[in-house]
C-alpha cells in the first residue's frame, strides 16, 4: 500500500501521511456516491443549500486547527488567518443565487403545451483540488455542485492532504450525508483508472497544465465533462494616469502574497515610461519590507514556498534572467534565510524581456519582472504574448480605455484598479493553456448541471 505524504516546507519533515486507497476501495466509494445521488437531488434545493452552509459554518468553528495546519502543510503565515473570508464569501454568494440559477426556463405554459428547460444534476462530481488555496479552490466547485444536487468526491493535493479530510468532516458533522460528500486519498494511476472507467459525470481539476493534459487523456472517449483551471502568467499594466501608490501596493501584494503561489497572482508588470522609475523604486521598497521566516510566528509576513522544488524553479528562472541581462533589485542581505530550501527571498527584476522564462513561463513564486512601455499598443502586444490567460490588471482612471484594451486582451477576467481577487458573481474562467470551463456565478451552476428539455403536449 503506497503512502501519500505531505513534506512540510516549514522544516522539510513529513507532517502528515495517509495510505492511498486501492482501486476496489475507490470504486466502492464512487458506487456509494452514485447510490446516494438520486435521493440527494430529490431534496428541496433550500435543504441542500442550508446543509452546505451549515458545513461552511462548522468549518469556521475549526479555525484554531485549520490555520496552523495550513502553515505546516503549505507555508502560509498564520497571521493571515486561513482562507475563511473568501471561503465564506463564495459559499454565501452561490447560496444566494442557487434557486434562481437552477430555476427552469419556461418557454410556454398554455392550454395546449408546457415547454421548459430544466437543469439536471450531472450525478457524481469529482473535484481535484490544489494546494495553494486548498479550501477556496475546492469550495468553488464543492458548494455549487452539492447545491445543484450532485454528490461530490474530493481528492486533494498531497501537499495539503489534510484539507479534504477536514472539509468533509465539517460538512458531515453539520448534517450532509456521508455518502453525498466524500474525501478520498488517491495516487495518480488509480485516479487515471477511475476517470478512464467513466466513474464520474463531471470532473473539475485545478492544477498544472501537464496535470490537465493527463486528466484529458484519461477521460478521452468517455465524454465526461471537464472543467480545467491550469497555468497562469497574469500581467499588470500601469498607465500614465494611474494612482501610482495604489498600483504599487495592489500589484506587489498580488505578486508576493502567499509567496507568489496564487492562481491569479501578478507575475509580470508593464509600466508607462512616465511612471516607470517611481514605480520600480516603490516596488523594491514594498518587497524589501517583508519578514521572511517560520509561518507559525506572528511577525512572519512571507512564509516558505510549499516545496523546495518549487523554490528551485523560481531560483532557476531568476538566474536565467540575470544571465541574460536582467537586474535583481532586492538586496539578498535583507533575507539571510532565503538562500536555500523552500524559504525564498522576494525579488524584483528589471531590464527583463520576453526572451526570459521569468516573463513567459509560470513562476508561481515571489518574483516579478517589470518592463517599461511607451503606449497601450505596446503593452497590449506584450500582455497577449503569452500562452496563458486567466486575469489581467489594468491601472487607469479611464474605465472606457480599460474596457477598450480589455476587449483585445486574451484573458478570462479584466480587472481595473484591482488584482488577485475572485468575484463569485463573475465567472472564473481562462483561455489558452489556462484551461476551459468556468466556476462560480450563474454560469458555474450551468456547468455543474445539464440542460434537460420538457415538451409536454396537453391532450
Amino acid at each position: 500500500m503506497s503512502m501519500i505524504q505531505c513534506i512540510s516546507p516549514v522544516n522539510g519533515e513529513v507532517y502528515a501521511e495517509r495510505p492511498a486507497v486501492d482501486a476496489a476501495t475507490a470504486a466502492a466509494a464512487v458506487a456509494r456516491a452514485r447510490a446516494a445521488q438520486k435521493s440527494w437531488a430529490k431534496r428541496p434545493i433550500e435543504d441542500r443549500v442550508k446543509l452546505v452552509l451549515a458545513g461552511v459554518a462548522r468549518l469556521n468553528e475549526m479555525v484554531d486547527e485549520v490555520v496552523p495546519e495550513l502553515a505546516w502543510q503549505m507555508g502560509r503565515p498564520v497571521r493571515y488567518g486561513g482562507e475563511f473570508r473568501g471561503f465564506n464569501e463564495r459559499s454565501n454568494y452561490v447560496a444566494s443565487i442557487a434557486a434562481d440559477a437552477l430555476a427552469p426556463i419556461v418557454v410556454e405554459n398554455s392550454a395546449s403545451f408546457e415547454r421548459r428547460i430544466e437543469r439536471a444534476a450531472h450525478g457524481v462530481v469529482f473535484v481535484i483540488a490544489p494546494w495553494n488555496y486548498p479550501y477556496m479552490t475546492a469550495i468553488n466547485t464543492v458548494a455549487p455542485a452539492l447545491m445543484a444536487g450532485n454528490t461530490v468526491i474530493l481528492k486533494h493535493a498531497s501537499q495539503t492532504i489534510l484539507v479534504g479530510e477536514r472539509m468533509v468532516r465539517a460538512f458531515v458533522e453539520a448534517g450532509v450525508p456521508e455518502d453525498v460528500f466524500q474525501n478520498i486519498f488517491l495516487d495518480h494511476s488509480t485516479t487515471s483508472a477511475l476517470i478512464a472507467a467513466k466513474s464520474f459525470d463531471f470532473i473539475n481539476f485545478t492544477g498544472s497544465v501537464e496535470g490537465g493534459r493527463s486528466i484529458e487523456r484519461a477521460a478521452a472517449g468517455t465524454f465526461t465533462g471537464l472543467g480545467l483551471e491550469l497555468g497562469g502568467k497574469d500581467p499588470g499594466y500601469v498607465m500614465e494616469d494611474a494612482d501610482l501608490d495604489a498600483a504599487v501596493d495592489t500589484l506587489m501584494d498580488g505578486a508576493m502574497f502567499n509567496s507568489g503561489q496564487c492562481c491569479c497572482g501578478i507575475e509580470r508588470i508593464y509600466v508607462n515610461e512616465n511612471l516607470y522609475d517611481d514605480f520600480v523604486e516603490k516596488a523594491v521598497a514594498f518587497a524589501s519590507a517583508y519578514t521572511l521566516g517560520n509561518p507559525l510566528e506572528q511577525e512572519t509576513s512571507l512564509g516558505p514556498m510549499a516545496h523546495k522544488r518549487f523554490a528551485a524553479e523560481v531560483r532557476a528562472q531568476t538566474a536565467e534572467a540575470v544571465a541574460k541581462g536582467a537586474k535583481a533589485l532586492v538586496d539578498p542581505k535583507l533575507f539571510p534565510q532565503g538562500d536555500g530550501g523552500a524559504y525564498l527571498a522576494p525579488q524584483v527584476l528589471v531590464d527583463v524581456d520576453h526572451s526570459m522564462k521569468v516573463m513567459t513561463e509560470e513562476s508561481f513564486g515571489p518574483v516579478v519582472g517589470i518592463m517599461k512601455v511607451k503606449n497601450d499598443a505596446e503593452a497590449l502586444a506584450l500582455m497577449n504574448d503569452c500562452k496563458y490567460g486567466l486575469t489581467v490588471s489594468l491601472w487607469t482612471k479611464d474605465a472606457e480605455r480599460a474596457a477598450r484594451i480589455g476587449n483585445d486582451l486574451e484573458t478570462g477576467t479584466v480587472f481595473m484598479n484591482r488584482a488577485d481577487y475572485l468575484d463569485p458573481a463573475l465567472c472564473w474562467t481562462g483561455v489558452k493553456e489556462t484551461g476551459r470551463g468556468g466556476s462560480l456565478s450563474v454560469i458555474g451552476f450551468q456547468n455543474l448541471t445539464r440542460p434537460k428539455s420538457y415538451h409536454l403536449k396537453k391532450a
